[in-house]
């Protein structure tokens, strides 16, 4: 860990809903027991923490708002269906202010139904190392990657007590600030506290950031001449009846450089090669086009494979495309937490609109039949300019021809074409096949027996 890591201002929201003080613990542990954690980490100090408490304060007990405030925890308080949106929203204005290596830290139970869509699209966009307390694990996975997640329970057993500090009591449904714990508690007790809240409610829904962010974003120059990697599953969108294959780079390429991007492209085409004319094999291995052979039970599993290799072999900046209807569904176990990481560009196309929004960032966005869209007097131009490229490319055997059913490299169509006709390959495919099959069947029956047994 760098110095100015080491030394970072953290801050923290806790929903005190989710996560109060637990009996028995001494509400002035809260705050060293999370400086305890962090120096754990790795962050020597002074570590900066700001400290902020949502909550229905007016049911807080009065000896933890002095332990906590005594401390320097700033004390919110909210009511509990709109404690969300106000912590969420506390968050982007700070996001604003304070660029990493700040860090974040989010106690809370609600990260994954509440947070995780559009925080994971912020922290694509500007990345923040992000830590994560609840008192109950989330059911599943997070598209928000996290540095550190403890349980919060066990995160308090760091320490006892800390210094003694001050901090400021807000009022959320009122949109003031107190000084001491005194005024405070008095300000709620009041009936112009009682009607505000009756005729300002705040926002129970959580206002996303990122839902109205554009497409189609032109090139940035980091990103202008970086190298394009494209991954292209045929299933969800093949090669149009009556469409000259030899089109499909020429076709991208056009629409990348329409944004600025000049950089070189390379282009892998997934689906079931068997039934792929040969002419269209031919039409793309000329363009420079490798072919993957895969099946449609493990298109999406040797795809992933592939994107985790490129960006081990790719480092930042380069620039990702995925042509897929499914790239929400394949892919967001991972591909969320990749581009946090590396901060790759993403372009996606696909056969129709998705209904909602991707979690996933992108810079770029087309419908696959518009990508194909090109007018008669650009196809010749695009046409012959793609004819020089392939004839360089083949003189450098630089295409390949991948079996993702058999892990077997070709250098050569011909080779390729005999090896998909083979017995081995043949055997390959139906212990795939087979295998599915019996996952499937699996996984009926415990439908079944589960749907029998809660009868």
């Amino acid at each position: 860990m760098g110095g100015n890591d080491a030394a970072a201002k953290i801050a923290v929201w806790w929903d005190m809903f989710d996560c109060p003080v637990p009996e028995g613990i001494d509400a002035r542990g809260v705050r060293p027991s999370l400086e305890g954690a962090f120096k754990e980490l790795g962050y020597t100090g002074p570590v900066s923490i700001t400290v902020t408490a949502y909550g229905d304060q007016k049911q807080t007990p009065e000896h933890l708002l002095r332990a906590l405030s005594s401390t320097g925890v700033a004390v919110v308080h909210t009511r509990s269906g709109c404690t969300c949106a106000l912590m969420y929203k506390d968050m982007v204005k700070w996001r604003e202010d304070n660029p990493p290596p700040a860090k974040m830290m989010i106690i809370s139970n609600q990260v994954l139904d509440v947070f995780n869509w559009d925080l994971s699209r912020l922290q694509q966009r500007t990345c923040y190392d992000l830590f994560l307390a609840y008192s109950v694990e989330p059911r599943a996975g997070l598209f928000v990657r996290t540095r550190k997640e403890w349980l919060w329970e066990k995160l308090l057993t760091k320490t006892s007590t800390g210094e003694s500090s001050s901090a400021k009591f807000y009022c959320k449904s009122c949109s003031l600030d107190r000084q001491s714990l005194k005024s405070f508690r008095k300000h709620l007790s009041t009936k112009k506290h009682a009607l505000e809240e009756i005729l300002r409610p705040d926002d129970s829904q959580l206002q996303s950031v990122t839902s109205k962010w554009g497409k189609n974003y032109a090139a940035t120059p980091e990103f202008a001449t970086a190298k394009i990697h494209v991954l292209w599953d045929m299933f969800d969108c093949p090669i149009p009846d009556g469409y000259d294959a030899r089109r499909i780079r020429p076709s991208l390429e056009g629409a990348f450089k329409e944004l600025g991007y000049s950089g070189p492209v390379s282009i892998t085409s997934y689906g079931d090669h068997k039934k792929t004319p040969e002419h269209h094999l031919q039409a793309l291995s000329s363009t420079g086009i490798d072919l993957a052979h895969a099946t449609l039970e493990v298109v999406n599993g040797r795809m992933s494979d592939d994107i985790d290799e490129w960006q081990y072999n790719n480092p930042t900046p380069a620039t990702m495309m995925i042509i897929s209807d499914e790239a929400d569904d394949a892919f967001s176990d991972f591909l969320p937490h990749l581009l946090q990481r590396n901060k790759y560009n993403l372009f996606l196309s696909y056969s129709f609109r998705p209904p909602q929004m991707s979690v996933l960032v992108t810079s770029a966005e087309w419908l696959w039949d518009s990508l194909l869209a090109v007018s008669e007097t650009r196809r010749h131009v695009l046409l012959r300019k793609c004819s020089g490229r392939s004839i360089e490319r083949v003189g450098e055997s630089t295409v390949m021809f991948y079996c993702k059913v058999c892990y077997s490299d070709f250098k050569h169509l011909d080779e390729f074409i005999k090896h998909l006709s083979s017995k081995k390959h043949a055997l390959n495919g139906k212990r795939i096949t087979d295998h599915f099959e019996r996952s499937e069947n699996l996984q009926l029956y415990w439908i079944q027996a589960s749907f029998f047994l809660n009868d």
